[in-house]
Parts: C-alpha cells; structure tokens; sequence
C-alpha cells in the first residue's frame, strides 16, 4: 500500500493553477440549472425537507476503487454554491489533492443545511469520480515513464468542455504526483489554451496534425510551411502520414540539420493499428526487440503485450527501429514522439521494453471504463447522530 495512504493535511495541495470559475466550462451556474440536471428524487426530497423541517447532515463522498485525489474542482464549485445560496458548507477533505485514496475510503465529508445539500449530490459526483480516476491514471503513466515528458492530447476525446476541464486537472495532479514520487518529467503541457494553466503555460501546445500534411502534399513540405511560420519555435513533425516513417524522418532531418542537431527537431510517429512502422514486419520487430531489450520478449506475454512490443502500429519495436536509423544517419539529436494508445498497460510495456521515447502525446489517461468513475454519496449522520444505510457503517466518521 502506498505510504501516503493516511490522513493528509485537511485541505488540497493545488498547484498554483487559477481556481475553476463557476461559469468557465459550462458548468451548471444558479439554482435554476442545479434544480435542472439534479436527479429528481434529490430536488423533491429538498422539497419535502423544506416542509416538514431542515436538519444539519454529513455526506460521506467515496468511490469503490483506489484512486488519486482530484477534488479542488468539486470543492470549489461546493464553496461557490454555498456562497450563492447564503448558506456554509463545512467540507472535512480527508485526502488532500494528490493523495492515494484506497477503494472505500471517504474521501471527504461535507456538512450542512440538509435543505441547501440534497439537491446538488448529482453534480457534485460529476465532479469528483472521472477526475480522480483520470488522475490515477495519469500518475500510473508517468510513473512508469519518469523520464518521459506527456502531452495531454484528451480535449477532443472529452465530451464537452466541462469533461475537457475535468481531465486537463487530472492530469496536473497525477502528474504532480508522479514528480513528487519519483522525480518524474511528467505532464508539460497540453493542447488547448483554455487549460494551459494547469501546466503552468498561457497557451496549448501542438504544432501539425495530419490534416496539414495531406493539405502540403509532403511531410517534408508541411515541415517547411511550419518553420516559415513559426520560425523560432522548435518542430514536431507527424512522419505516417505517407507510411514512410523512416523516409520522411530522416528528409526532414536533412533538411533541417541545425534543429536535428540541436534536439528542436521531434519526429511524431501515429502509425494506425492497420500496418506496421516503415521497414518493419513481425520477423524483423522481435529481430530489433532481441538487439535492444532482448528481456522483454522473455517468457509468457498476452497477445495485448505482444501488440505493444512487436506488433502493428506504434510498437516499441517501431520506436527502437527509427532509434536506430536517426542514430545511423548521424541525427542522434532528434527527438521521437509517439502517440497512438498510450494508457496505462502501453506505458508500462514501453517502459519494459526501454523505448527510447523522448515524449508522449495521449488522451489515454481518460478513464477507459467509465462505470469505474462513479463515485457515491451517503448521508451518514443526521442532526450530529450517526446513521447510515445497513452495509455503509465503514463510512462513520473516525
């Protein structure tokens, strides 16, 4: 069990990031959109409430898996409300942001006004599951990867933008938790400007998908146009377009030496499941696994494992061979970005595998079983007496 997995200190780290306006990302905004996406047994039983006489009562906030402690923007949306509506929220944060919170374990109690709670438990589970997963997620990642730097590539796999809020956070948490752990690079930024913050950067990052490749008609045009462009920044250019990875690198490289040799020039592959990287098949992937990590195609592998290290579309294979060949040429300098898949069991097969991987673009740390984010609510005292639903007495306050 992590060392960190007892009582921390009673409010969130935070990570100097600007706190979440209550009208930034769409999220519901006055009592007229809270009463609107709450569950209706929650504003009904308000209602009742309201009739036959309030009482002060404590949630207890858990989920059934371990994960990392993403509450701020919860908290923060919890405190705004309150605001708003007059009243004061008393939140007891059991695990700080950042923290290991093991399955069933509070991971907060909130108390208050009975009348001014029930109606918001839906939305504040929103707020609180799919975060801490996605932050689990992340830390896992760049854990396995410390010297690795991430790229958070998520927004247009989130739906909306308040999901896109949601996990660009994550991924600031268990990123910075993964550098508190093991001096991990971690998340350097991601691809919107609108949660830059969370990366501590003003402005997304990303420099061509494959849209302006094809738009160019080369990959070595599309590297062109962009350093005309932009000609102080350093490039990463998407190599698959044309399934000629190793072709197109090194031209680009060539063209390019002062960058290469400078380490401003990264090559991005995205090779589709579909095929494998330029100059490889299934005999020739184990034949560059055996020269460069010949343990990690030792002994039993699912057939997922063996995807990831020897199979189509970016294998660690693909990664050691264009390695290889940039090295050949003289372009030891450049940088190899790789994208495509890269969750929690890819990292950890890359990371077997010693992939030389310079950074990664993902928006795998997304929560691939959402059932896994649901996070749950249950009163457990009522007027400062403790009472619970038979089989959740674990969740009394100690």
């Amino acid at each position: 069990m992590p060392d960190d997995s007892s009582r921390p200190d009673p409010a969130p780290a935070g990570n100097g990031a600007p706190g979440l306006r209550n009208d930034s990302a769409g999220w519901p905004d006055g009592d007229a959109a809270v009463r609107a996406w709450s569950d209706a047994y929650f504003t009904r039983t308000k209602e009742i409430v309201a009739r036959f006489g309030d009482c002060p009562v404590t949630y207890a906030i858990f989920m059934r898996r371990p994960v990392v402690s993403a509450p701020r923007l919860a908290v923060e949306w919890l405190e705004a409300t309150a605001a708003r509506r007059g009243t004061r929220f008393e939140i007891d944060l059991r695990y700080a942001e950042g923290r290991w919170v093991g399955a069933g374990e509070p991971l907060m109690y909130v108390s208050g006004s009975f009348v001014e709670l029930a109606d918001l438990e839906t939305l504040l589970l929103q707020k609180i599951g799919p975060a801490c997963v996605a932050a689990f997620n992340a830390h896992t990642m760049c854990t396995d990867l410390p010297k690795v730097a991430f790229l958070a590539f998520d927004a247009r796999h989130c739906a909306g933008t308040e999901m896109a809020e949601q996990m660009a956070y994550a991924a600031s948490v268990g990123s910075e938790r993964a550098r508190r752990k093991v001096g991990a690079v971690g998340f350097v930024g991601n691809a919107t400007d609108a949660t830059a913050h969370y990366f501590g950067r003003e402005r997304g990052l990303g420099t061509m998908p494959h849209a302006l490749i094809g738009y160019a008609g080369s990959t070595l045009r599309a590297a062109e146009m962009y350093v005309e462009t932009y000609p102080d920044e350093p490039v990463t250019v998407l190599v698959d377009y044309f399934a000629q990875e190793i072709t197109d690198s090194l031209a680009v490289c060539r063209r390019f030496p002062e960058l290469a040799a400078s380490g401003r020039l990264s090559l991005r592959v995205d090779v589709p499941s579909s095929r494998y990287l330029e100059g490889l098949d299934p005999t020739a992937s184990y034949a560059v696994i055996e020269r460069n990590a010949p343990r990690a195609i030792r002994g039993y592998r699912t057939e997922e494992e063996l995807r990831y290290l020897v199979g189509a579309g970016v294998s660690a294979a693909g990664v050691w061979h264009l390695r290889e060949q940039l090295d050949r040429a003289g372009f030891d300098k450049a940088r190899i970005v790789a994208s495509s898949g890269f969750g929690p069991r890819k990292c950890k097969l890359m990371s077997e595998a010693g992939a030389p991987i310079d950074a990664v673009g993902t928006g795998s740390f997304l929560p691939a079983r959402w059932s896994e984010t649901y996070a749950t609510a249950d009163i457990v005292e009522y007027d400062g007496v403790p009472k619970v639903k038979v089989g959740r007495e674990f969740l009394f306050r100690r």
